[in-house]
């Protein structure tokens, strides 16, 4: 262990894409341990597109994080000093550790919990993980997927989306239709995840392709990206269509106030319902799901993929992969 302990703060509050001007590398000395307190070393970092909404002066769901402070986010690290029985040596942690090379827990420390003996750290922050748990219960109870339900999901390669579709699969979806930025993204989705289509957004006519995918309509749309894609799934929503609000990624580097999408007035005329969530509200229900979610990846029904970035230092620009579209499925920094 050295004296040093990196961090990445936040310099300044970022107006588009985070660069090197947002985030500063600071070296402070290792955080000693008090009475109750045990000190972790940071190995991963789950990289969520939150993270960049938390850079804003804005209130949201959790306050913004402070000019200086360091920069939020949920981890998995190895406890390497202890005063305290709760937290043994060599014992993997996770929970809020930041973007940094340590951290404490315990008394009055970050909120860090043991993690299970045996299960792997990438598998822990991804369909384990907020990004599971986001999946899971955005479909099902904010969407309330049903047997025979039309599906569409936007940001439909990334963390989320990936697994929303197939738990779409697993709970009686008719048809479950992707949409992603790339034709080897799409490919992902159709020939290893179980999707029936993907649409490139990128190179295809979205409109066009949901009425010829989609001729009745789309029951239950899961956004992750908001912008124009909300604004064309709105306008093709069956009777009764509901639309989950989780992320809207395709506005978060945006300097100015997004628009409202225009097809709203089509909730009215479909008696549809559109409403967003956060996953937090969930927190006491995690057990359940993520035993449920074990069974599916055991039996093969749930698949996944880690794009790997290595280094802390490389922690904004692997930010950006999810705004860039660099990334297929869950982005984790190993430390």
């Amino acid at each position: 262990m050295t004296d040093c302990n990196r961090r990445l703060v936040l310099a300044q509050r970022p107006s588009a894409m985070v660069d090197g001007a947002t985030v500063r590398m600071e070296e402070v000395p290792v955080p000693s341990p008090g009475p109750g307190q045990a000190l972790v070393r940071v190995r991963y970092l789950s990289i969520d597109p939150t993270i960049r909404t938390w850079m804003n002066d804005a209130v949201g769901y959790l306050p913004p994080i402070a000019i200086g402070d360091v920069i939020r986010s949920i981890g998995i690290g190895e406890v390497v000093a202890s005063n305290t029985e709760d937290f043994v040596v060599g014992e993997a942690v996770f929970g809020t550790t930041g973007w940094q090379d340590y951290t404490l827990a315990g008394a009055h420390a970050a909120d860090l919990q043991i993690l299970p003996p045996g299960i792997d750290p990438s598998i822990a922050l991804n369909v384990f993980g907020v990004t599971g748990m986001t999946a899971y219960f955005g479909l099902i109870d904010v969407g309330r997927v049903q047997v025979g339900d039309t599906v569409v999901v936007s940001g439909a390669a990334g963390a989320t989306g990936s697994v929303v579709g197939q738990i779409a699969r697993i709970k009686g979806a008719a048809k479950v239709l992707g949409i992603a930025g790339t034709d080897e993204k799409c490919a992902w989705l159709v020939d290893e995840l179980g999707f029936d289509a993907a649409i490139n957004y990128s190179t295809e006519d979205v409109k066009g392709r949901l009425r010829t995918l989609c001729p009745k309509g789309i029951d239950l749309y899961f956004d992750n990206v908001g912008g124009m894609l909300l604004d064309v799934c709105l306008g093709q929503l069956a009777l009764r269509g509901r639309v989950v609000l989780c992320g809207a990624i395709s506005t978060y580097n945006s300097p100015q106030r997004s628009a409202g999408p225009s097809n709203y007035r089509n909730l009215i005329t479909k008696r549809g319902r559109m409403e967003g969530f956060i996953i937090l509200d969930y927190s006491d229900h995690f057990a359940e799901a993520q035993f449920e979610i074990a069974g599916w990846v055991a039996d093969g029904r749930i698949k996944h993929r880690e794009h790997i970035v290595d280094g802390l230092e490389h922690a904004p620009d692997a930010l950006n992969l999810l705004f860039t579209g660099g990334n297929t499925g869950k982005v984790i920094v190993r430390i």
